[in-house]
């Protein structure tokens, strides 16, 4: 997969392989198949300009955060419980 940035200040759309399209807004990023990278279609958008090419879908090189994972939390537990309503 090759992560791909719409570099220009509309929406465009991007022609992937099956007559499938990906739909970017302005400067936004998605990804594609490494197929889609050798169409003639993609190939003119990255000529123009339109779009640019980052590498693989991994972002850990562009210097951003990733996903926030959850984690093992530190300090006391939570003391709020919930009362049953009703008779169980």
């Amino acid at each position: 997969m090759k992560e791909i940035v719409n570099k220009t200040q509309r929406p465009i759309r991007v022609p992937l392989p099956g007559g499938k399209f990906l739909f970017l807004g302005p400067a936004k990023s998605g990804q594609v198949s490494d197929q889609a990278v050798q169409a003639p279609s993609f190939k003119k958008l990255l000529t123009e300009g339109t779009i640019e090419l980052l590498g693989s879908g991994n972002r850990s090189t562009d210097g951003r955060p990733g996903p926030a994972t959850k984690g093992t939390s530190q300090g006391h537990k939570s003391t709020t419980t919930v009362a049953s309503k009703g008779d169980r």
